[in-house]
This record gives C-alpha cells, sequence and structure tokens, in this order.
C-alpha cells in the first residue's frame, strides 16, 4: 500500500524519530545521504524539499548553478537498521529549485521518466524487472596504486587457498573449489547466517526475498534472489539491498564487493535481469511463440539484442566489468537468445503460466546504476517493438562450445568499457525518446566514464612486468 506524507509524520511520532535520512542516487549508482533532525521534517518539507550541493556530485552541476533540492517520496519510508538513534530513511528524487522538475542528470527522476515513456507509447502500462545481483564476501582486502607499487591482497578463510594454511594447526579443510562453490551446505558453505540475517534486514525495509545461496564461485561469491517489481520501485529496493549486504557484512567483519571480477581464475558477478511488459494487467510477453513468448517479447529481444553495446556502457560500466565478459569462458558475450540456455545473452525462464514469461537479460552485472541499467533496457526494448526488430532464430546450442565458423557468425558484446562508450556515442538517439535520457546527460556520463578508461589506460598493470621485463 502507497504511503503518505500523514503516514510517515504519523510513523516519525509514534516512534519517536530522531532523525531523518535524505538518500539520493548519483550518475555512478553511489548511494548519499543527508541527515536532518527529526522535529525539522514536517508537511512542507515533502514540498519544499532538502537544499544540498549539486556541484559536489560526479558529473552533475558546475559551482556556478549547484543549488538542488532533494525531494523524499513518502512510498520509500523505512526503518534504518543501523543505526543507535531511531532514523527514518527517505529515498528522493533530485529536482531544480527553480521549477521543481526532475533534474535530468538524476537517475531516479530518469527512471521515471522512463515509466512514463512507456505509458505515453501505449505500448504497456507497466514494466517489471527483476535483477538478480551475486556478490563477493571476504575476509579482507588491501590494495595500493603508487607510482612504484601497485597491489591487491584479498583475504577470505573460504578461498580454496585456506587449505594450504596451518592455522596454528586448527585448519578445518572443509573449502570450495574454484569454480566448485555452487549451493554446497555447511560448513562448506559458512555464509548461511549471515546471508540469513541480510534478508531478514532486507524483508524489515519492504523487499521480498526469494531466495539466498552460495554461488560458484569460491572465497564466498553469494547470491540474495528478491521479488520483481516495477522500474523505479525495483531500482529502490537493488540499492536497499547492497546497502543491506554492505553493513551486515561489515557488521560481521567483513567485507561485501559488487564488483563483476575481483577474482582471477574464477566466475564473475553478473546481474540479471529479468522482463516483461503488461498492460491492463496483462502480460504482454506470453503468447504461443517460441518459449511461449509473443511476437512483441520478441521484438523488445531484437532491440535489446541491437543496442547491446551502447547499453553495455551503461549495464556494464566499469573497466572491470568487462574481465567478466571474455568470449570462450563462461560468460554471456553472444548476444542471442534460447529458452533455458544459460550460454546466451536473453534467456527465456522456463515458466508454467503465462503471467511468468519474461526475458531475462544475463550480460548486464551489479556495477550498474540500477535506475540507469533497467531505463536502457526499457528503451531498446521498446524500439524494439516500435520498429518490429526480429532477433532472427534462436540458439539452442551451448554457445560456449561452437565451431570457428560458427562461432564467427553470432555477435558479441562489447570487449571493453571504451568500445562501449563509442556505441553509446553513436547509438543514443532511441534512449533519448521522449526526453528519458538527454543528450546533456549522455554526454556528461560519457566524459566521466572516459576518465576511467585513460586512468586505467595509463597505469602499468603487473602482467606486463611478467610479460616485457627481461625482454
Amino acid at each position: 500500500m502507497a504511503k503518505s506524507v500523514n503516514d510517515v509524520l504519523h510513523l516519525m511520532s509514534e516512534h519517536e524519530i530522531k532523525f531523518v535520512d535524505f538518500r539520493f542516487t548519483d550518475t555512478l549508482g553511489q548511494e548519499h545521504h543527508i541527515t536532518v533532525p527529526a522535529h525539522q521534517v514536517d508537511e512542507d518539507k515533502f514540498e519544499s524539499g532538502q537544499p544540498f550541493d549539486g556541484s559536489s556530485m560526479i558529473g552533475w552541476k558546475g559551482i556556478e548553478a549547484s543549488d538542488m533540492l532533494l525531494i523524499p517520496d513518502p512510498d520509500t519510508v523505512r526503518m534504518d537498521p543501523f543505526r543507535e538513534e531511531p532514523t527514518l530513511i527517505l529515498t528522493c528524487d533530485v529536482v531544480e529549485p527553480t521549477d521543481l522538475k526532475g533534474y535530468d542528470r538524476d537517475p531516479r527522476s530518469l527512471a521515471r521518466r522512463a515509466e512514463a515513456y512507456l505509458k505515453a507509447t501505449g505500448i504497456g502500462d507497466t514494466a517489471y524487472f527483476g535483477p538478480e545481483p551475486e556478490f563477493f564476501v571476504f575476509d579482507g582486502i588491501s590494495w595500493g596504486d603508487d607510482m612504484y607499487n601497485r597491489f591487491v591482497k584479498i583475504h577470505s578463510d573460504e578461498a580454496a587457498y585456506a587449505s594450504a594454511l596451518d592455522n596454528e594447526g586448527r585448519n578445518h579443510g572443509h573449502r570450495n573449489r574454484v569454480k566448485g562453490g555452487y549451493v554446497p551446505v555447511s560448513p562448506i558453505d559458512s555464509f548461511s547466517d549471515m546471508r540469513a540475517e541480510m534478508c531478514l534486514v532486507m524483508e524489515q525495509q519492504g523487499v521480498p526475498v526469494e531466495i539466498h545461496h552460495h554461488e560458484v564461485g569460491n572465497a564466498g561469491q553469494l547470491e540474495i534472489g528478491t521479488q520483481f517489481s516495477t522500474l523505479v520501485k525495483r531500482a529502490d529496493w537493488n540499492q536497499i539491498m547492497k546497502y543491506t549486504i554492505h553493513n551486515v557484512a561489515h557488521m560481521y567483519g567483513k567485507t561485501a564487493t559488487f564488483m563483476p571480477k575481483p577474482i582471477v581464475g574464477d566466475n564473475g558477478s553478473g546481474m540479471h535481469v529479468h522482463q516483461s511488459i503488461w498492460k491492463d494487467g496483462q502480460n504482454l510477453f506470453a503468447g504461443n511463440g517460441y518459449a511461449g513468448l509473443s511476437e512483441l517479447a520478441l521484438y523488445y529481444i531484437g532491440g535489446i539484442i541491437k543496442h547491446a553495446r551502447a547499453l553495455n556502457a551503461i549495464t556494464n560500466p566499469g573497466t572491470n566489468s568487462y574481465k567478466r565478459l571474455v568470449p570462450h569462458f563462461e560468460a554471456p558475450v553472444k548476444l542471442a537468445y534460447s529458452a533455458r540456455n544459460r550460454s546466451a545473452s536473453i534467456r527465456i525462464p522456463y515458466s508454467s503460466s503465462p503471467k511468468g514469461r519474461r526475458i531475462e537479460a544475463r550480460f548486464p552485472d551489479p556495477l550498474a546504476n540500477p535506475y540507469l541499467a533497467f531505463s536502457a533496457l526499457l528503451m531498446a526494448g521498446l524500439d524494439g517493438i516500435q520498429n518490429k526488430i526480429h532477433p532472427g532464430d534462436p540458439a539452442d546450442k551451448n554457445l560456449y562450445d561452437l565451431p570457428p565458423e560458427e562461432d564467427k557468425k553470432v555477435p558479441t558484446v562489447a570487449v571493453s568499457l571504451e568500445q562501449a562508450l563509442e556505441a553509446l556515442d553513436a547509438d543514443r538517439e532511441f534512449l533519448t525518446r521522449g526526453g528519458v535520457f538527454s543528450h546533456d546527460m549522455i554526454d556528461a556520463y560519457l566524459a566521466v566514464k572516459e576518465q576511467e578508461v585513460n586512468r586505467l589506460r595509463m597505469t602499468t598493470h603487473p602482467v606486463e612486468f611478467d610479460l616485457y621485463y627481461s625482454l
């Protein structure tokens, strides 16, 4: 049930709330907050907003026009489970103070525009998203990057290497092998209780949990499956999920990361994104075609495949993302679709009910800003529907092991962030329809990401010493 301003004010009074935390998300997907005493939050605050400095956000305002407003969404109210003093959290839209319209570079305002655009097209009235972000939990992490030293050290008692440690004669020996971590019971899976606590804390904040388990990677690769919902709400839940996982891991004396490829030689972390479009309570993806899909759903797939490399700049937004998306390894790099085939970048999961018909994009990763990623996927799919872009025949073979002549015929996702940014720059028109993404926002996004590419390009890598030092 949607909550009103009065519901929030009543909650504050009933629970003797001391502080209210105003949350918002920047271009990169990092969540930020401004906390104010509860006695300063009244009805007017929900209309006039909370001022803040927009010039301090990467890729946002210049200092000459830095004043911005946070407008809290009462429907997002929840208790902060990690504060000692009773604190409410409200997720906010970022608006321009001059006209109170959503700032064009604010990811949440952009996602709202994507939902509005879907309705304006007349194609559907609701887009559902169900992401599955994977993550790692380590005992510790250390790294350095200066003129003379570059290193990373991952510390994990659950890692395969830990079997060789003496631990003063108390090594328990129960550990996952490399690529052998999928759903073992304890004591091999040492994170069951911690994941369970993560789930309970997420549900306390309104995020319904469906499943949790250990993933394939050794050294603590995990997954918590949560329920699908509408675009903006599901992106909100993703931010709650990350906040909860980071903080519960911290309370356990551990550290969680959503980096796509923190470990060399083992599985990376993806974020498979389930999607469907509905209208008047009917699932428009259900039909009598391949795998029970409608023609509209196939066109939606066609749009994603057509724009995949431009999408990569948003759904796989880090240089580290492309350490995971490497051909001929277990990664969804092939731009093909198939029923139940996990080697294709677009999978149609099995469902016995027409209501469950959906498509699953498997190439995104959890580094993605969920507001931008879900909106971009929707816009690509809508372009496919509007222009009747058919994806061709399905691929029911194992795409990881094709003969060379067949392998060359199947297109792939981008091989680097640099290539993805070039694709986005050249293929952006579909994103700008209905004013969802602005050219100004895309230009700013490209500029921020190009700085990341250049930083890595100019950094000497330890592998280069191994390759070239003695030549």
